[in-house]
Protein backbone atom coordinates (compact mmCIF):
# COMPACT_ATOMS: atom_id res chain seq x y z
CA UNK A 1 0.00 0.00 0.00
CA UNK A 2 2.06 2.82 -1.06
CA UNK A 3 1.11 6.60 -1.26
CA UNK A 4 2.93 9.93 -2.07
CA UNK A 5 5.01 11.38 0.50
CA UNK A 6 3.67 14.39 2.17
CA UNK A 7 7.04 15.35 3.46
CA UNK A 8 10.60 15.86 2.82
CA UNK A 9 12.07 15.27 5.43
CA UNK A 10 10.82 12.95 8.83
CA UNK A 11 12.51 14.09 11.85
CA UNK A 12 12.74 12.46 15.70
CA UNK A 13 13.17 14.92 18.33
CA UNK A 14 13.34 14.09 21.89
CA UNK A 15 12.79 16.53 25.04
CA UNK A 16 14.73 15.54 27.73
CA UNK A 17 15.29 17.33 31.80
CA UNK A 18 14.20 16.98 35.31
CA UNK A 19 10.43 16.10 36.36
CA UNK A 20 8.31 18.97 36.11
CA UNK A 21 10.37 21.71 33.79
CA UNK A 22 7.40 21.72 31.75
CA UNK A 23 8.84 19.13 28.59
CA UNK A 24 5.12 17.98 28.10
CA UNK A 25 4.15 21.53 28.23
CA UNK A 26 6.49 22.81 25.42
CA UNK A 27 5.27 19.51 23.60
CA UNK A 28 1.65 20.74 23.88
CA UNK A 29 1.47 24.16 23.00
CA UNK A 30 4.25 23.37 19.77
CA UNK A 31 2.02 20.22 18.61
CA UNK A 32 -1.83 21.69 19.45
CA UNK A 33 -1.42 25.61 20.71
CA UNK A 34 -2.57 24.82 24.07
CA UNK A 35 -2.08 24.93 27.27
CA UNK A 36 -2.61 23.03 30.69
CA UNK A 37 -1.79 24.28 34.08
CA UNK A 38 -2.61 20.92 35.78
CA UNK A 39 0.49 18.74 36.79
CA UNK A 40 0.11 15.13 35.67
CA UNK A 41 3.59 13.32 35.81
CA UNK A 42 4.20 11.28 32.50
CA UNK A 43 4.69 7.94 32.67
CA UNK A 44 7.30 6.39 30.16
CA UNK A 45 7.34 7.94 26.64
CA UNK A 46 4.64 10.14 24.69
CA UNK A 47 4.70 11.98 21.26
CA UNK A 48 3.21 13.93 19.24
CA UNK A 49 3.60 15.03 15.44
CA UNK A 50 3.66 17.94 13.77
CA UNK A 51 4.35 18.45 9.94
CA UNK A 52 6.52 22.04 9.52
CA UNK A 53 7.17 24.00 6.44
CA UNK A 54 10.51 25.07 6.76
CA UNK A 55 12.57 27.12 4.20
CA UNK A 56 10.50 25.54 1.51
CA UNK A 57 10.95 21.74 2.30
CA UNK A 58 8.15 19.79 4.39
CA UNK A 59 9.41 18.44 7.57
CA UNK A 60 7.54 16.50 9.52
CA UNK A 61 8.32 15.95 13.31
CA UNK A 62 8.02 13.25 15.38
CA UNK A 63 8.66 14.76 19.13
CA UNK A 64 8.75 12.26 22.16
CA UNK A 65 8.93 13.79 25.38
CA UNK A 66 9.96 11.44 27.88
CA UNK A 67 9.61 11.23 32.04
CA UNK A 68 12.17 12.90 34.00
CA UNK A 69 12.14 10.81 36.96
CA UNK A 70 15.22 9.04 37.99
CA UNK A 71 13.50 5.81 37.92
CA UNK A 72 12.41 6.33 33.95
CA UNK A 73 15.76 6.94 33.39
CA UNK A 74 16.90 3.73 31.95
CA UNK A 75 13.75 3.40 30.10
CA UNK A 76 14.14 6.65 27.92
CA UNK A 77 17.99 5.96 27.10
CA UNK A 78 16.95 3.58 24.47
CA UNK A 79 14.98 6.44 22.75
CA UNK A 80 18.61 8.76 22.58
CA UNK A 81 19.26 6.36 19.66
CA UNK A 82 17.33 7.35 17.01
CA UNK A 83 16.62 11.23 17.65
CA UNK A 84 17.60 13.66 15.54
CA UNK A 85 17.88 16.22 17.63
CA UNK A 86 17.53 17.09 21.52
CA UNK A 87 15.90 19.62 23.83
CA UNK A 88 17.61 20.00 27.18
CA UNK A 89 14.81 21.66 29.01
CA UNK A 90 14.93 23.44 32.68
CA UNK A 91 12.61 25.41 34.53
CA UNK A 92 14.38 28.93 35.11
CA UNK A 93 12.62 28.75 38.59
CA UNK A 94 14.07 25.80 39.94
CA UNK A 95 17.95 25.98 40.20
CA UNK A 96 18.41 22.03 40.65
CA UNK A 97 16.63 21.55 37.57
CA UNK A 98 19.61 23.56 35.85
CA UNK A 99 22.36 22.28 37.43
CA UNK A 100 21.05 18.88 36.46
CA UNK A 101 21.26 19.56 32.84
CA UNK A 102 25.17 19.06 32.52
CA UNK A 103 23.82 14.74 33.57
CA UNK A 104 20.73 15.30 31.38
CA UNK A 105 23.62 16.62 28.68
CA UNK A 106 25.68 13.31 29.88
CA UNK A 107 23.53 10.80 28.93
CA UNK A 108 22.59 12.33 25.63
CA UNK A 109 26.48 12.28 24.49
CA UNK A 110 26.71 8.51 26.00
CA UNK A 111 23.56 7.15 24.44
CA UNK A 112 22.50 9.14 21.47
CA UNK A 113 23.80 9.03 18.06
CA UNK A 114 27.22 11.20 16.83
CA UNK A 115 26.23 14.37 15.18
CA UNK A 116 22.62 14.76 17.39
CA UNK A 117 21.53 18.31 17.55
CA UNK A 118 21.13 19.90 20.52
CA UNK A 119 19.87 23.45 22.24
CA UNK A 120 19.11 24.46 25.55
CA UNK A 121 15.89 25.31 26.73
CA UNK A 122 14.92 27.59 29.62
CA UNK A 123 11.00 27.01 30.44
CA UNK A 124 8.76 29.21 32.42
CA UNK A 125 10.61 32.92 31.74
CA UNK A 126 7.57 34.41 32.23
CA UNK A 127 7.70 33.86 36.09
CA UNK A 128 10.15 36.65 36.69
CA UNK A 129 9.50 37.21 40.54
CA UNK A 130 9.86 33.09 40.87
CA UNK A 131 13.33 33.20 38.75
CA UNK A 132 16.60 31.40 40.17
CA UNK A 133 18.54 31.19 36.91
CA UNK A 134 19.38 34.24 35.19
CA UNK A 135 19.51 34.30 30.95
CA UNK A 136 22.89 35.29 31.22
CA UNK A 137 23.55 31.81 33.20
CA UNK A 138 21.43 29.76 30.85
CA UNK A 139 23.73 31.13 27.86
CA UNK A 140 26.72 30.41 30.04
CA UNK A 141 26.12 27.06 30.42
CA UNK A 142 25.29 26.50 26.57
CA UNK A 143 28.38 28.60 25.52
CA UNK A 144 30.08 25.79 28.02
CA UNK A 145 28.32 23.14 25.79
CA UNK A 146 28.72 24.61 22.76
CA UNK A 147 24.85 24.53 21.39
CA UNK A 148 22.33 27.12 20.90
CA UNK A 149 19.86 28.73 23.83
CA UNK A 150 16.67 30.10 24.11
CA UNK A 151 14.34 31.06 26.82
CA UNK A 152 10.98 29.95 26.40
CA UNK A 153 7.32 29.74 28.23
CA UNK A 154 4.74 27.19 27.25
CA UNK A 155 2.54 29.22 29.55
CA UNK A 156 2.12 32.59 27.35
CA UNK A 157 3.72 30.92 24.51
CA UNK A 158 7.00 32.69 24.20
CA UNK A 159 10.01 31.16 21.80
CA UNK A 160 8.14 27.73 21.54
CA UNK A 161 7.62 28.20 17.73
CA UNK A 162 11.29 29.65 17.59
CA UNK A 163 13.05 26.98 19.89
CA UNK A 164 11.43 24.00 17.36
CA UNK A 165 11.88 25.66 13.98
CA UNK A 166 15.36 26.84 15.34
CA UNK A 167 16.54 22.74 15.81
CA UNK A 168 14.77 21.50 13.25
CA UNK A 169 16.42 24.00 11.03
CA UNK A 170 20.18 22.86 12.27
CA UNK A 171 18.82 19.11 11.53
CA UNK A 172 17.83 19.76 7.89
CA UNK A 173 20.49 21.76 7.02
CA UNK A 174 22.92 18.93 8.69
CA UNK A 175 20.56 16.12 7.02
CA UNK A 176 21.04 18.43 3.27
CA UNK A 177 25.27 18.36 4.10
CA UNK A 178 25.13 14.32 4.32
CA UNK A 179 23.24 13.83 1.26
CA UNK A 180 25.66 16.00 -0.67
CA UNK A 181 28.38 14.41 0.89
CA UNK A 182 26.95 10.90 0.81
CA UNK A 183 25.39 10.55 -2.93
CA UNK A 184 22.85 8.04 -3.17
CA UNK A 185 22.32 7.43 0.54
CA UNK A 186 18.83 7.90 2.17
CA UNK A 187 19.00 10.72 4.07
CA UNK A 188 15.85 12.46 3.32
CA UNK A 189 13.48 9.64 5.06
CA UNK A 190 15.53 10.76 8.27
CA UNK A 191 14.46 7.80 10.79
CA UNK A 192 10.98 5.38 10.10
CA UNK A 193 8.25 5.99 12.40
CA UNK A 194 8.42 4.38 15.32
CA UNK A 195 5.47 2.44 16.87
CA UNK A 196 2.45 4.18 19.31
CA UNK A 197 3.63 5.31 22.63
CA UNK A 198 1.32 5.21 26.32
CA UNK A 199 0.99 7.78 28.66
CA UNK A 200 -0.76 10.76 29.94
CA UNK A 201 0.87 13.72 28.09
CA UNK A 202 1.99 16.12 30.93
CA UNK A 203 4.82 17.59 33.23
CA UNK A 204 3.76 20.80 34.62
CA UNK A 205 3.89 24.58 32.49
Amino acid sequence: MSGARNYDFLVKLLLVGDSGVGKSCCLLRFSEDSFTPSFITTIGIDFKIRTIDLDGKRVKLQIWDTAGQERFRTITTAYYRGAMGILLVYDVTDRKSFENIRTWFSNVEQHASEGVNKILIGNKCDWEEKRQVTTEEGQGLADELDIPFMEVSAKTNINIENAFYRLARLIKERLIDASSNNAGAQTQTGIPVDGGAKGPTANCC
